[in-house]
């Protein structure tokens, strides 16, 4: 008898969903940009319902705006709310990492190694939008240790935001060998079992991310306006 698997299945709301929000997050939906359901339901070749019930997921998540019977607009956050993004994220990082540095094994450092090492690749060789995947999951592998899942779903909601504008922004940043430079440095103090040292060092680089951040968006709108 063939044993059977469980894999995950995806409605096809869930399907559109998802594609749109990976469209939102590299930017090739822009903040602003209205989405119209009938514009959609031609592009992926289906009815207005899954469209519907895909934007009315999106907006729950916080990256459109649903408007009834129009579609939606891509939501464009003020310059406090993308600062408090990534206010939020700063504390329940260091939290996460202050209690996961003592539980991290072996695997954790040599999975964190090997996405730094793939990173510096993707990048160098020109495969930028591959950057910011592999630098989710490095951090969320120094935070596995903690066992915090309800406060790991929590920062996976607001990363989300916060990532957004890093993604809209990566090439402008111009900041890899700087955070490379963090993230082995983080990586080394997470195997001495230096807590401290790791969350100042976390909290200074999440700072000077959210500082870049907001200066590129500002002079951005300030240019656009």
């Amino acid at each position: 008898m063939v044993k059977k698997r469980a894999v995950q299945r995806q409605s096809l709301p869930e399907v559109i969903a998802t594609d749109l929000r990976n469209r939102i997050l590299s930017g090739d939906l822009s903040e602003g940009d209205l989405i119209r359901q009938e514009l959609l339901a031609e592009e992926y070749g289906v009815s207005r319902m899954p469209i519907r019930e895909a934007l009315k997921h999106l907006d729950s998540e916080g990256l459109v705006v649903f408007i009834n019977n129009r579609g939606a607009t891509v939501t464009k956050h003020t310059l406090s709310e993308i600062a408090e993004f990534f206010d939020i994220r700063a504390l329940l990082e260091i939290d996460l990492l202050k209690k996961s540095i003592p539980q991290m094994e072996a695997h954790h450092f040599e999975k964190c190694e090997e996405l730094l090492d793939q990173m510096k690749e993707s990048y160098a060789a020109g495969r930028v939008a591959d950057w910011g995947p592999l630098n989710a999951q490095f951090h969320e592998t120094l935070y596995e240790a903690s066992n915090q899942k309800l406060t790991m779903q929590l920062l996976d909601r607001v990363s989300m935001q916060a990532n957004r504008y890093v993604g809209m922004h990566i090439d402008q940043l111009q900041k890899t060998g700087s955070a490379e430079h963090d993230h082995r440095a983080l990586l080394d103090f997470a195997r001495q079992r230096d807590i401290e040292g790791a969350a100042d060092l976390l909290c200074s680089h999440l700072t000077n991310t959210q500082q870049q951040i907001l200066e590129l968006i500002a002079q951005t709108r300030m240019s656009e306006s």
